[in-house]
């Protein structure tokens, strides 16, 4: 009681939605960072989809009559974003091999986080997906069978959130995947060199089917900041100065653009793209349309191939004997 009466005597009346001074006063306030600074556009856009909500749920209790948000044009103050993936932020493979290594060969924790590393490479998972997973959710076939890929079952996301969001108390909180109904689950072929990697960090970590794949140093989910802190240090050691400071590799989660986008040049068809990565067809080729590269030879040769437009006989002259009688008369009048 004694907090709801405090936000009562902190709290404006509803009627102050109608003030516009006010209303422009609030989006100002969600379209601004605590240091002052001008939020994300992302950001931006999030708050007042947020607003919005709040309006049309005040709308429907009869506490507001319509809502004082603006519309149209006057609500696109907010900058334009867009989903596509920074082309510079791909790496390319002597990158990616020199960045495993060097995580491999890190003296605390480096062969642990060599195998999770390698997973977001050669599968393109997500990381909240891949510290999820279990060791029965991976078929590894055996060291002496001819089809050394390997299944992944990708059934859970547990993204670090924070403890104060969390009705556990936990930093990580479980969840469906992302954009999945409740429950559902996907599976994709694990590369060989995957094989390899997850089988010999499972031997070496005696680890049992019921198992974290991933796990922390005391057993736990391996946390954000250890990941964070572990590709960044290999950044720093492997990549040129300036290669460092640009885009590439910069976020963890560029191991996922890296592979789907090698899926798509190497001509994997996109539905079956999607459906390895766990998004639609629409939202991979939005995202991944502009780092598609390399096929430009192929598809010249297949717009050659359909040809040039066939050559005609000698055309016959079809306009009538006094055609320079016609044009030479002026055009009617009209009346």
């Amino acid at each position: 009681m004694t907090i709801r009466r405090w936000v009562e005597r902190n709290s404006l009346p509803v009627s102050a939605w109608e003030e516009a001074e006010r209303v422009d006063k609030v989006l100002r306030a969600v379209d601004t960072r605590l240091d002052g600074k001008q939020a994300a556009a992302w950001s931006r856009k999030r708050h007042r989809r947020i607003l919005n909500v709040v309006m049309k749920h005040a709308i429907r209790r009869r506490v507001l009559q319509t809502n004082p948000l603006p519309k149209g044009k006057e609500s696109t103050t907010v900058a334009k974003t867009s989903n596509a993936v920074d082309k510079r932020s791909l790496m390319n493979a002597d990158q990616a091999a020199a960045l495993l290594d060097w995580v491999r060969r890190r003296p605390r924790g480096g062969r642990r986080l060599h195998a999770f590393f390698a997973t977001l490479y050669y599968y393109g998972l997500r990381p909240e997906e891949a510290v999820a997973m279990r060791v029965e959710d991976v078929t590894i076939p055996g060291p002496d069978a001819r089809d050394q890929w390997c299944e992944l079952l990708i059934h859970t996301a547990t993204p670090e959130v924070g403890k104060q969001w969390t009705d556990s108390g936990e930093i990580h909180e479980e969840r469906d995947l992302k954009g999945r109904a409740e429950g559902e689950t996907r599976t994709a072929p694990g590369h060989p060199a995957l094989t390899r990697i997850l089988r010999q960090h499972i031997e070496d970590e005696q680890l049992k089917p019921g198992d974290l794949l991933f796990q922390g140093e005391t057993g736990g989910i391996l946390a954000g900041s250890v990941i964070r802190r572990a590709w960044r240090s290999a950044r720093k050691a492997v990549l040129p100065p300036h290669v460092f400071e640009s885009p590439t590799g910069k976020r963890v989660y560029d191991n996922r653009h890296t592979r789907l986008t090698k899926w798509l040049n190497d001509g994997i068809p996109p539905a079956q793209v999607a459906e390895w990565a766990g998004n639609s067809v629409p939202v991979l080729l939005a995202t991944y349309a502009r780092c598609v590269d390399g096929q430009l030879p192929d598809l010249k040769k297949r717009l050659e191939a359909a040809g040039d437009l066939p050559e005609l006989p000698t055309l016959v002259d079809l306009r009538p004997k006094n055609f320079d009688t016609y044009s030479a008369q002026p055009p009617a009048k009209c009346r």
